[in-house]
């Protein structure tokens, strides 16, 4: 991460800790976070739950592309509860809005662990959004070892070849269990 982004998270993690927490004026920079975060990669849980809080509090300054940000970053952060958090602190009316209702529908996939349907939707979006997706999934094909069938499906990691068994022996000595013996009877 860039010296200007770790700067940019002090500054924020100053801005989280007062009553500025929810000074709708501070909204600008919160939002310029997240696209910082998009950038380097980085994530902020507290950051984006305060301008959702933000714009629960203050509707006409709801952003749809920094909440559709703040909703992918949390989806990356599962089995952990951040992607609900998020998701409930959105207005109904906004979840209908697309593509948060995307996003959302993604969320659900995942956490109903119907991961097949995900990848299938995830890539057709990919390639609806950006036909340049196709491109960068040869690549990431090549690199990788990945490969497609006559369907045209693509097979990220083949689990049979990569399992390896694994024998775990524990030596436990007497003197540590005979107190439990002694006590079982």
């Amino acid at each position: 991460m860039s010296a200007s982004f770790e700067q940019m998270r002090a500054n924020v993690g100053k801005l989280l800790r007062g009553i500025d927490r929810y000074n709708p004026e501070n909204l600008a920079t919160l939002e310029r976070y997240v696209e910082t975060q998009v950038k380097e990669n980085a994530y902020d849980l507290e950051a984006n739950l305060a301008i959702l809080k933000l714009y629960q509090f203050n509707p006409a300054y709801f952003q749809v592309t920094v909440t559709s940000q703040i909703l992918l970053k949390a989806l990356t952060n599962l089995p952990h509860t951040d992607f609900t958090l998020c998701k409930c602190m959105i207005d109904q009316t906004h979840q209908e809005e697309r593509p948060i209702r995307q996003i959302l529908y993604l969320g659900n996939l995942l956490e109903t662990c119907h991961f097949q349907s995900f990848w299938v939707y995830t890539v057709c979006l990919c390639l609806f959004v950006s036909p340049a997706f196709y491109t960068q999934v040869k690549v990431w094909m090549s690199k990788y070892g990945w490969t497609e069938n006559e369907e045209g499906q693509i097979f990220i990691f083949n689990q049979e070849e990569s399992v390896k068994p694994k024998n775990i022996v524990e030596k436990i000595d007497f003197e540590s269990v005979s107190s439990i013996m002694a006590t079982s009877q």
